[in-house]
Order: C-alpha cells, then structure tokens, then sequence
C-alpha cells in the first residue's frame, strides 16, 4: 500500500490522507476499503444535533439502527427506496392495530456495538430522547404524532409499544428516517449530566449504537473511518456489509474529488457538478447510476407576504415569463426530469411534485402584468446561493434576461449559504430559488411543510385556508381514495394561487468506479455504506 498512499499525497495536499489514518486501516486490501468524497462535511456523530448536515445523516444510518427501514427497489436499473415498505430493524417484526393507535414492536436478539443486549428499555429511552431533547428530531418526529414519552411503553425486554392519539400515515415511517436512531441507553446515561440528560455533547464525537459499522476514528469536518461491525445482524437477510471499512473524506474541490474517481483513488462520490458528469461518462474510466430526485424539487419562490408577489397575477405573470427549456439545459445541463409543461386543467393524480400546467408565454405574461397594475413593470430583487452559483447563476441571467422582456427589472442577489437561510428562515427575500427534498414524500407531507405554517421551508409564506385544512385532515385519512381527492385538492389550490414555480427534479448523479455495485438513492441523498459492495 506504500505506492498507494504516496499518490494520496500527492494529489491531495493539504488534505487528511491515508497518510494519517491509523495503521489498521492502511493493513486493510483495496478491495476490502471503500473511500467515499464529498464536498461537505460531518460535523457530528449524532444526527439529531442541530447543525447535524446531509452528510451525518447519511453516516448515522451505518453507525445506528432503527427500529423500522423503507425497503428498496429497481427503477430504470437503478436501486431507489420504496416508500411503501417498511421492513423491521432492529425490530424483528412489527403489528399496527386495526384501529391504528398502537404499533407493537418485537425486537431481534441484538447487540450494542459494546456486547451487551439491546432491550425495550434503551428502545424506549432513544424514544423518549427523539420527542424531549432540545434537538432536530422532535420536529421530525412530530410528524407522524409521536410526542410525547407517555407515547412509549415497555411490555417486557423484547417488546415496546407506541401509542398514537389518531391513526396517523406517517407514524412508522417516521421511525425510519435517520432522526430516530436507537441507543444504547447504559452507555449513554454513563455521560449524561444534569445539565445535558440525553448525552448530546458527548454523542456528537462518540457513538452508543449497534449498526453495521462502528467509529474507528473521527476528525469532524475533514475525516471519518468506520469498521465493520461483525456481530451485527440487523441487516436485509441478516447479511454483513462487505465492506470491512469504510473511509469518508472532505474534498472540498469538485474536479480533485472526480480525479480521484477515475483515477480509482476513491470509489464514489455523490456531489460532483452536473456539468462535469458527461465528459467523465465519455472517458470510460466511471460509472454514473443516475436518478431524478424523485423526493423533491428546485422551485422559484415568491413572497405572497410581499408586494408586489402578494398579488396572484404577478406570480403567475412571472411563472409565464420564464424560460424554463433555457434553465433547465443551461443549469443542469437536462439532467432531470422537468416539472413544467404539463397540458392538464385538473391534476391527473394526486402525486406530488409532478409536471404543472406552466410554460413559457411571454404574450400572456404581459397581459397577466397588465391586469395585475403593473403595465410598465417593476424592480426586484432575485436571490441565489453562492454555493450553487453553478447552477443557480446561469438560471438567474436567463431568468433576468427573460423578464426584463415583460419589463421587470431583476437584479441579481448572490448570497452566502449562511446569510441565505437566514435570509429564507426571516422571511425577507421577496423572490429566490432554492432547491429542498422531503423525507417522507406523500402529498400531505409535503403540503404541510412546504406550504403550511410559519416554519423556515414555507419558502412562500403562503398559508392558504383550503390547503391548511387538507393538509391536516389527509394527514389522517386512511382511506386511500378519500386521501387521493384530498391531495387533487390541495394540487389543485397550489396551480390557482401559484406561490412558488416548480421547475425540475434534478438527477443524483452517483459517479463510482466500475466494480462498485449497489448504490441506492435513498430519501436523505446520501450513500447508505451497507448497500455496496465489489465485483
């Protein structure tokens, strides 16, 4: 391994290598290793601290177990989940009631990474962290009803129950995201104090699970090393990952993190920019497993709390104007599957985000202005992140250039990735675009958060009547049917008002060497370590 890790130096400077991981890691072979890039970075090791970013989320899901997972499937030959099931984790098997109130869990005979027994009781004391600490998870959580720890109750050390106060859709699958991880409760109470009950600080930099893999060292922001856990056997079949470890390494540089790919110097990464993706495919050397972002969306949002986008025939004047075929190649290259130039006058079903009724039509963009008092036009801000300038900058030029056709004036705010969810959370951008996904994609869900409330990701601040009510009774509906007409509903309310402009599903483009197989795009957009393996 001695020529391998001089290459690491070389090509990555400056950078955490294999130079400095410890000597276990390095006796590992090539083929027993996976080194994954990003350009972000893991500050954490508990995914429900604030702060928490994608990439913890992603680890965590190696690291710790749930009590339930969504299963997976083939689409267009490649693995995505399946929202529709949910199998157990460390759960070996689970019952809903009939009326819905109550889901009984069975635990698997299971082992903390530390050898001793995983009981109802770490399982409900992890509950009871998830909906009382002071944390992201009993937001999350929260949207399937589960609130309170008078919710959890043990029936004996292999069985706990959740109580619900309604049958709610999103309650079990709520336990399956990575804010609902299950601790080992000794262990972590070993370092809790008065003033930080649930171990919060001390979990951000050490682990209490029973996962595929445990932390065999952690550099937040720059490194992370996990080996395999041999004893785990919470996985689909109860398999062991293949790989023995795995090596996850902030490269901050988008075209040093694709290097190292086709140079088979990491294996995969997940965030390169789309432009680069097709003449890496054309050299041959990677393997791309491309799929749209079926979870989410890129939109353009208006402040209807602001004028002048408190007034629906400026937003609809403004989603007539734009030129959503330009954006869409100049942005993303068409990398993604376009959620405009729908031709229905009823939402066909009640899926969402799918293809709306907008397209490009300057002569009525001009008309609709008219009407709404604004002949001569107007000037506006439009904001976008630095961040993602590479993507976001050509769509803004295009977009100014398009409106200043109908005689809106833009002018082009480029914001840090800071000052902009500031920005966004204050609600003090009249007009922007931002890019968002939903962990749990039904209708209701995304309605409610997206389009509900005072909360930072209702990037509109629109909160209309009809939609707040469907949004909360879908919520609770069982019958398929009557929750089907709920969502046409809500659809439906969103085309008439227009607050915000859909514009595509841009495409995770997973690039990875050849032999790497299994890689799923999962609802968090991350690499789940245990779905991969070598040819």
């Amino acid at each position: 391994m001695m020529a391998d890790r001089g290459h690491w130096l070389k090509v990555m400077s400056g950078v955490l290598c294999l130079a400095s991981m410890p000597a276990i890691a390095q006796a590992q072979t090539r083929a027993e290793t996976l080194r994954q890039v990003t350009g972000n970075n893991i500050p954490t090791l508990d995914p429900t601290t604030p702060g928490a970013t994608r990439e913890a989320f992603g680890v965590s899901t190696s690291i710790y177990d749930r009590l339930v997972a969504f299963d997976r499937k083939k689409e267009n030959g490649v693995w995505v989940f399946d929202r529709t099931k949910i199998r157990g984790e460390l759960a070996e098997s689970y019952e809903v009631s009939p009326d819905g109130l109550k889901i009984t869990f069975k635990l698997r005979d299971a082992k903390w990474h530390d050898g001793t027994p995983v009981t109802a009781e770490d399982i409900k004391w992890s509950l009871d962290r998830a909906v009382s600490a002071k944390s992201i998870a009993a937001g999350q959580v929260g949207t399937g009803s589960l609130t309170k720890p008078e919710q959890f109750a043990v029936v004996d050390a292999r069985t706990i129950t959740v109580a619900l106060p309604k049958a709610d859709r999103l309650a079990l699958a709520n336990l399956a995201t990575p804010l609902a991880p299950m601790f080992n409760s000794k262990l972590a109470k070993a370092h809790a104090t008065s003033e930080d009950p649930w171990a919060q600080e001390w979990l951000k930099t050490n682990t209490a699970g029973s996962g595929a893999y445990t932390v065999e060292a952690f550099k937040p922001g720059e490194q992370l090393i996990l080996r395999r856990n041999d004893d785990w056997k919470s996985g689909r079949g109860g398999q062991l990952a293949f790989f023995k470890r795995v090596i996850e390494q902030t490269i901050p540089d988008p075209a040093t993190r694709a290097n190292l790919i086709e140079k088979g110097d990491a294996d995969i990464a997940i965030d390169l920019q789309a432009s680069d993706v097709p003449s890496l495919q054309s050299r041959g050397k990677i393997k791309v497993e491309s799929t749209p972002q079926s979870n989410g969306f890129t939109m353009i949002a208006f402040n209807t709390q602001m004028a002048p986008f408190d007034n629906v025939k400026v937003r609809k004047a403004v989603a007539a104007a734009l030129p959503y075929d330009d954006m869409f190649s100049a942005a993303i290259f068409k990398r993604g599957f376009p959620l405009y130039n729908a031709s229905w006058t009823s939402p066909p079903t009640a899926n969402f985000p799918q293809p709306m009724p907008v397209k490009t039509d300057i002569a009525a963009a001009k008309q609709l202005l008219a009407e709404a008092g604004f002949p001569n036009g107007f000037k506006t801000t439009f904001s976008i992140n630095v961040g993602s300038a590479a993507v976001t900058e050509p769509m803004a030029v295009l977009l100014k250039e398009s409106l200043a056709k109908i005689g809106i004036e833009v002018d082009i705010q480029k914001l840090p990735d800071a000052q902009m969810s500031t920005q966004v959370t204050d609600k003090k951008l009249p007009f922007f675009t931002e890019g968002s996904t939903a962990w749990l994609p039904t209708t209701d869900y995304f309605f409610r958060n997206f389009f509900t409330g005072n909360q930072r990701w209702n990037y509109s601040s629109w909160n209309d009547e009809i939609v707040m009510t469907l949004a909360n009774q879908a919520r609770f509906e069982q019958d398929q049917a009557k929750y089907d007409e709920m969502g046409k509903a809500m659809i439906a309310e969103y085309v008439k008002e227009t607050p915000m402009v859909l514009l595509w599903q841009a495409n995770q483009d997973a690039v990875m060497v050849p032999q790497l197989d299994g890689y799923t795009y999962w609802f968090h957009r991350q690499v789940d370590f245990r779905d991969l393996s070598r040819k």
